[in-house]
């Protein structure tokens, strides 16, 4: 896999709308203004992209809008990273526009750069998966800078800060406190702290001991049943076919899957669906373990650890559950294509290699 470089002060990064353009409604623009103070304030230079900010109507209707703007991060030589405003439902109507661009597939390979994000987001990171670029399943604009508590929420802060930093490797630790989604967003909320609880279980093993090691790969639950299942979008499931977005079954031998399920919550027997059309796919004999992310509000917590047992009874799967990435809070951000480690004796995970290269330095 090829690694960007980490952020470092000074640094540009652009924002980008890939999937849902309401970063661009007003009703978000006290969010907007958060988020770019905090990037400021670690140093960074926000540069929201020519049609981030279009709104969701128009972003809608020109998902090549939004692919340019993408394209053109890529193609900027100032812009050393790339942060996704929010999730959606419709990324996947941008891989045409990608993924048949020689241009941009040469930008990715030839100079990556740092890009982070989650949710829908997971059609963007399966791209430059297959491009052989590593991207992180991390924080977004609006859902993490711009937390409207009087600072970032200081879990996902710490992850955000290590975005600056190499080390060989990286223990990933349970936060010591979950919240709560907010039910307002509006201007009157800024200030006002989220319901907060301990956290009582840690990461959760439910089968497995010993050490278990394998490359990361994985992503948003409802996302992948899009990818595999005629849903929302007629189309998508063509869509993907064609640009062989969702990883053929050999790819994903001694790999760790990574899965979270969207705001949505879906219901438990929604959840055993999407899971037995990964089953389907003829991964989970491949696989090194599973690792299942908090839902948020811990909501079906109970029923998704025991329906994840059952469906992957037959495998014998290494399974760990209640980390935090993913839709609930607060999020730390997980590496495609890297080697991590889990100890499944003391419910740990650990990133065995750096998450970026320090080329520039290298070459000074």
């Amino acid at each position: 896999m090829i690694k960007p470089r980490r952020l470092k002060k000074g640094d540009k990064v652009a924002i980008v709308s890939l999937s849902s353009g309401i970063l661009g409604e007003k009703f978000v623009r006290h969010e907007l203004n958060l988020g770019l103070q905090r990037l400021q304030a670690l140093g960074l230079e926000p540069v929201i992209m020519p049609h981030a900010l279009k709104g969701l109507t128009y972003l809608k209707e020109h998902p090549a809008k939004r692919a340019a703007d993408l394209k053109s991060a890529f193609l900027d030589d100032t812009i050393a990273g790339i942060i996704c405003a929010i999730g959606g439902d419709d990324t996947y109507r941008l891989l045409p526009f990608l993924l048949e661009d020689q241009e941009f597939i040469h930008a990715v390979r030839e100079k990556p750069k740092f890009f982070t994000g989650f949710s829908d987001s997971t059609v963007n990171h399966l791209l430059f998966y297959q491009l052989g670029m590593v991207s992180f399943y991390g924080p977004n604009l609006l859902n993490d800078l711009a937390e409207l508590d009087v600072a970032m929420l200081p879990y996902t802060a710490r992850i955000f800060r290590s975005f600056f930093e190499n080390p060989a490797t990286r223990k990933i630790v349970s936060s010591p406190i979950w919240y709560e989604e907010r039910t307002d967003f509006s201007p009157a909320a800024i200030g006002t702290p989220r319901k907060e609880h301990l956290e009582e279980a840690g990461y959760l093993v439910l089968r497995g001991h010993g050490i278990v090691t394998g490359q990361l790969l994985g992503g948003c639950l409802d996302s992948f049943y899009d990818l595999l299942q005629v849903g929302r979008y007629p189309d998508e499931v063509q869509v993907a076919t064609k640009f062989k977005i969702f990883p053929q079954a050999a790819e994903w031998q001694d790999k760790l899957l990574f899965i979270e399920t969207s705001e949505e919550c879906p219901e438990p027997q929604l959840f055993r669906k999407m899971l037995c059309a990964l089953k389907a796919q003829g991964i989970f004999a491949k696989l090194k373990g599973i690792l299942l992310g908090k839902p948020q509000n811990e909501r079906f917590f109970r029923e998704y650890k025991t329906i994840l047992l059952e469906v992957t009874q037959e495998f014998g799967l290494p399974l760990m559950v209640n980390l935090n990435f993913g839709h609930a809070y607060p999020r730390m951000a997980l590496p495609y294509g890297l080697q991590a480690r889990l100890d499944l004796n003391q419910g740990t995970l650990t990133i065995m290699e750096s998450f970026f290269t320090d080329f520039e330095e290298k070459q000074n």
